[in-house]
């Protein structure tokens, strides 16, 4: 056993203090409280010290990974006691963390990184599975509902994934309290799914994500932020969302192969050989995500169901118009800039095509049609859809040639230059495009009579 594996599991034999939670109630933050005070003042030599830590903590004799970790967690803890946090948003939490860590330790050893992360998230949310189900007694509600409480932790142990592979591993703390903020917010919603519904999502999910990353459309990090949308898109949604969602990566990640040795002659091709990462998922799909949960949650508010769903729609429609626009007229020679029309080379940003234009109008006019099969929106509302769509890769275009790569990367470069002008640029236009064209598809959709207020 290497001296990963052996700190991964004194962590969560650490983790599974939270067990103890619904015993200790109010005072469930008490025992990491206690760790993190050992490890920041007693414990600093010894096998108990080289158990716990971590490259660099020799020199100051100080466990900082564990107090880091304990005090995250006494955090959530005191959040239950002092806000009434629900329990799960604890106990999930810690026990996703601790418990994958571990099996991303083991799994390091065997095969690849996405081999390790595949199972941080599988033996995660077994573990925030199991740990609610064990203490349920606690929380009877819950236990009559398993399939919601598996939901929580499979949506928990891949926020937990994706947040991690961000960041290093001493950032518990924010990876503890995302997957917190997660767990937190799936509680709120009204919803209570099949077990056969989870089921069917967790599977359906994951062979969409593992598809992506065997096909070379996504990487790790992209493939967590696939498994997770495809997820949270059937179990708030339904297979019809999920079918809106999965026509977009599909014939998203096809166009970006398509012509792929041209485009990258002209250094217009998508690096990592096309493999879209975690940013470029969340710029496409982060205003469809809010749209599905806004769904779910819509019987809490005086707002109509209708909307959301025009709001989804509208933002994948111009998702796939902006990609299948810029994919296939980046393959042509004769682009124009947007404002002014004038000859400009491939790749400007703001530079359009007819051919270009074509293909996002039918990537546009696809996406409506789909809405009508997939959810039952009407011929009008097909319209209005493709319309948004429409208007979205025309706004992707005036920004790209407004601001794209000047005023935008400006100020990330300041306050990030080691992200990289151009991806960080592109990925926050293609977030206006898309939210700008639910915006529209939404406002539409009231004007004429589609989800009236």
């Amino acid at each position: 056993m290497n001296r990963r594996v052996r700190r991964a599991g004194g962590f969560a034999v650490v983790g599974a203090l939270a067990l103890a939670a619904p015993a200790l109630g109010p005072a469930s933050a008490a025992p990491f409280v206690v760790v993190a005070g050992l490890a920041a003042f007693v414990i600093d030599d010894g096998p108990v010290f080289e158990l716990f830590a971590r490259p660099g903590e020799h020199e100051e004799h100080t466990l900082y990974g564990l107090v880091g970790f304990s005090l995250a967690a006494a955090g959530l803890g005191l959040l239950v006691a002092l806000f009434d946090l629900p329990l799960p948003v604890f106990l999930v939490s810690v026990l996703v963390l601790s418990a994958g860590d571990l099996a991303e330790a083991v799994a390091e050893g065997y095969r690849s990184t996405a081999f390790a992360t595949t199972a941080f998230v599988v033996v995660g949310a077994a573990a925030g599975l199991a740990g609610q189900l064990l203490v349920g007694l606690a929380t009877p509600d819950l236990v009559s509902r398993p399939a919601f409480v598996a939901f929580l932790a499979a949506s928990a142990a891949l926020v937990a994934a994706l947040v991690r592979t961000g960041l290093s591993p001493r950032d518990d703390a924010l990876v503890l309290f995302s997957a917190g903020l997660t767990v937190w917010l799936l509680t709120a919603l009204p919803i209570d799914p099949s077990p056969a519904t989870v089921l069917a999502a967790v599977v359906v999910s994951a062979g969409f994500g593992g598809l992506a990353y065997a096909l070379g459309v996504a990487s790790v990090s992209g493939m967590l932020t696939g498994v997770l949308a495809a997820l949270v898109m059937v179990v708030l949604g339904g297979f019809g969302w999920f079918a809106l969602l999965i026509a977009f990566f599909g014939i998203g990640g096809l166009s970006t192969r398509f012509g792929y040795d041209r485009k990258q002659e002209r250094g217009l091709a998508e690096a990592n050989g096309g493999a879209r990462g975690s940013a470029n998922v969340l710029a496409n799909a982060a205003v469809a995500l809010a749209a599905v949960v806004g769904y779910a949650a819509s019987p809490l508010f005086p707002m109509p169901r209708a909307i959301f769903l025009y709001v989804f729609a509208g933002s994948l429609a111009a998702a796939m118009a902006d990609t299948l626009s810029s994919e296939v007229g980046g393959l042509f020679d004769t682009p124009r800039l947007v404002t002014t029309l004038e000859p400009v080379p491939p790749g400007t940003d703001g530079g359009v095509t007819w051919q270009g234009g074509l293909a996002g109008v039918g990537g546009a006019a696809l996406v409506a049609g789909l809405a009508v099969l997939a959810l039952g929106t009407s011929p009008a509302g097909a319209l209005v859809i493709c319309a948004a769509g429409v208007v979205g890769t025309l706004v992707d275009s005036l920004l790209g040639a407004l601001v794209e790569n000047h005023r935008i990367d400006a100020v990330v470069g300041r306050l990030a230059p080691d992200l990289g002008e151009h991806r960080v640029g592109n990925t926050a236009v293609n977030f206006l495009t898309t939210l700008v064209a639910a915006v529209v598809c939404a406002v539409l959709a009231v004007v004429v009579g589609l989800a009236p207020l």
